[in-house]
């Protein structure tokens, strides 16, 4: 697990995904291609699955393009802790059950190669030996994390359960 740490402030949309591709590229893999291209050219290339990025304040500020979110899902980005969040980007994570976790105190402890975990059900982020507490995810928003994403998990709540 690789943690991407951007500390700086008002990281908005284009610099996670550039809004020239909004009307070319919709899929995971088209977006992929773009991530965070004009920020950290090596992201789209080198992130993983189970990977965490590390951000400062207004996390995902600008335009209302779902393809940020999307995108960071569909590579597995498992969660961004950041000092906060835009309040349009948060919702457009949880539309793509992306984890997003609101933590001052563990963006400015964190430094290059600590270990970082998170977890949401206890309301803990670990960072090089520290644990930073916040809000417990309530079940009802863990199940959306765990289906994918609120359209996900609401097609699994009429089907009974199946997804279908």
């Amino acid at each position: 697990m690789q943690v991407f740490c951007y500390k700086q402030d008002d990281i908005n949309t284009d610099l996670l995904f550039p809004g020239k591709y909004t009307y070319t590229c919709s899929t995971g893999p088209e977006i992929r291609e773009h991530l965070l291209e004009d920020l950290d050219p090596a992201f789209a290339e080198s992130v993983e699955s189970g990977d965490i990025i590390i951000a400062g304040e207004n996390f995902g500020c600008g335009s209302s393009r779902e393809q940020p979110s999307l995108g960071l899902r569909y590579v597995g980005v498992s969660a961004i802790i950041a000092k906060s969040f835009a309040r349009i980007f948060y919702r457009s994570a949880i539309n793509q059950g992306l984890l997003l976790v609101q933590s001052p105190e563990a963006v400015e402890a964190y430094n290059e190669g600590d270990e970082v975990e998170v977890d949401p059900a206890g309301g803990v982020i670990r960072i090089g030996g520290r644990a930073f507490d916040f809000p417990s995810l309530p079940p009802e928003m863990l199940s959306i994390l765990a289906d994918g994403g609120l359209l996900n998990h609401i097609r699994k709540e009429f089907s009974g359960g199946d997804g279908r």
